[in-house]
């Protein structure tokens, strides 16, 4: 496991932008993943979006539906830190933001597929 420290969360309006950082240390990063995921009140954790990468294959990413064309996911050149671009924010993007990784280099969508949580940040859209 590796330790994960998220930044970036905050209040902004609808329309407006936000941008994640989750900066990950004490693991080797040549291989793996790591993702977003959101949990709103009272709702599960829901996927956001993941980046997974090796020396053989490059890098791909994915994303939840609900946040396609909005959000982009993207790996920092330290590549120990990943951001997560968020714009065209709505009301009900409004959530506490977890960055996630697992040592495994392929798409997971399920909390289950990820071996390290960050504590969260919190990001609120206003109407």
């Amino acid at each position: 496991q590796v330790q994960l420290v998220e930044s970036g969360g905050g209040l902004v309006q609808a329309g407006g932008s936000l941008r994640l950082s989750c900066t990950a240390s004490g693991g080797t990063f040549s291989s793996g993943k790591m993702g977003w995921f959101r949990q709103a009140p009272g709702k599960e954790r829901e996927f956001v979006a993941a980046i997974w990468w090796s020396d053989s294959i490059g890098y791909y990413s994915n994303y939840g539906d609900s946040v396609k064309g909005r959000f982009t996911i993207s790996r920092g050149n330290a590549k120990k830190t990943v951001y997560l671009q968020m714009n065209s924010l709505k009301p009900e993007d409004t959530a506490v933001y977890y960055c996630a990784a697992d040592p495994r280099s392929s798409l997971a969508t399920v909390t289950s597929g990820y071996d390290s949580w960050g504590q969260g940040t919190q990001v609120t859209v206003s109407s």
